[in-house]
C-alpha cells in the first residue's frame, strides 16, 4: 500500500544530486522543505550512492551551498553496505575494499578491517585512484572464493567535464574476469531503501522517496513498495518515464511544488500517461 496523497506522507527519502543540488548549486526551495519537515516532526533522510565521502563531508558540501540539515540525516551506499555487511557478520570480516575516504571509514566503524591476502568480503565502491594491481587483487580474491559486494551500480558519474565512469564500470570489470554477479547494495536495490527507512522509522505505507532518475530512484522505492515522486530538476523528464520499466507515483516540478503538496496546499500531480502532458 502507497501514499495516496502527499499530504498523507508521514516520512520522506531525497535523493541529493539533481534533486537538493546540481553539481555546486543548491535547487530552489531545498532548504525550505527541510525546515517544513522538522518543523512538522516528520523525519527525512538524504539517501545517495556515492560512496566516496563521509556523512560529515556531505553536511560541510551542503552547508557550503547554505543548506543546513542534522548529520543523522545523510545516509550514502557506503554506510548502507557496512549495515549490511554488520547483519551478515556481526563480529567483523576481512574486507578488501576498492573505494574512498567515506567506504574505508564507513566499514572500520562497523568492525571490518582491511585483509589483502584472504578476505572474506571483496566490496567494491567508486574509486578515482583505481590502478590494475586493484583489480588484480579483487579479482584474485573473488575467484579463491570471496564474497563479492558493490555499493551501487552507477555506469557513469557526472562531473563538469561530463560523464566519466562510474563504479559501475569497475564492477562490469571485476564482473568479466570472475564471472561472478556482485550483490549491489545502492538503489536500485531495495536493500539501500530498506535500510534508510529503518532509520526514520517511519512505516513503508507513510513514505515517500523523492528522485530526478527512473532507472535509480523511482526504480529503487517501487523495489522496496514505497511512493515514488519524479521531480524535474535533474536527469529525466515526462518523456522519458515510457521508456522505463516503472512509472513515478507522482511528479513535481521543483521542491517547492512538493513542499506545497506535502503541506496539503495543492494537490499532487499523480503520474497518468496521456494526462497533464504525460506521455
Amino acid at each position: 500500500m502507497t501514499v495516496a496523497n502527499l499530504a498523507d506522507a508521514r516520512g520522506v527519502l531525497f535523493d541529493l544530486d539533481g534533486v537538493v543540488y546540481l553539481g555546486s548549486t543548491p535547487l530552489p526551495g531545498a532548504q525550505a522543505v527541510f525546515d517544513w519537515l522538522e518543523q512538522n516532526s516528520r523525519p527525512f533522510c538524504l539517501v545517495t550512492n556515492n560512496s566516496t565521502r563521509t556523512p560529515r563531508q556531505y553536511q560541510e558540501r551542503l552547508r557550503a551551498m547554505g543548506i543546513r540539515v542534522p548529520l543523522s540525516t545523510v545516509f550514502t551506499s557506503a554506510l548502507a553496505t557496512a549495515q549490511f555487511l554488520k547483519r551478515q557478520y556481526p563480529r567483523g570480516a576481512g574486507v578488501y575494499v576498492i573505494g574512498e575516504a567515506g567506504l574505508r571509514e564507513a566499514l572500520a566503524d562497523d568492525g571490518f578491517w582491511i585483509d589483502e591476502k584472504q578476505p572474506s568480503v571483496v566490496c567494491v565502491g567508486l574509486d578515482q585512484e583505481l590502478t590494475y594491481a586493484k583489480l588484480q587483487t579483487a579479482c584474485l580474491a573473488i575467484r579463491a572464493g570471496a564474497r563479492f559486494i558493490g555499493t551501487n551500480p552507477d555506469r557513469t558519474l557526472p562531473t563538469e567535464i561530463g560523464l566519466v565512469p562510474g563504479n559501475g564500470a569497475t564492477l562490469t570489470a571485476l564482473r568479466t574476469c570472475t564471472d561472478v554477479d556482485p550483490l549491489v547494495i545502492g538503489k536500485p536495490s531495495a536493500t539501500m531503501i530498506d535500510l534508510a527507512i529503518e532509520r526514520i522509522g517511519v512505516p513503508k505505507d507513510a513514505t515517500v522517496i523523492i528522485g530526478d532518475r527512473l532507472d535509480t530512484d523511482i526504480e529503487a522505492g517501487a523495489a522496496a513498495g514505497i511512493t515514488t515522486v519524479l521531480v524535474l530538476t535533474g536527469v529525466h523528464r515526462l518523456e522519458d518515464v515510457p521508456r522505463f520499466p516503472v512509472a513515478p507515483d507522482f511528479v513535481v516540478d521543483n521542491l517547492i511544488e512538493f513542499r506545497e503538496a506535502l503541506a496539503g496546499r495543492i494537490a499532487a500531480r499523480p503520474y497518468r500517461p496521456g494526462v497533464n502532458g504525460a506521455p
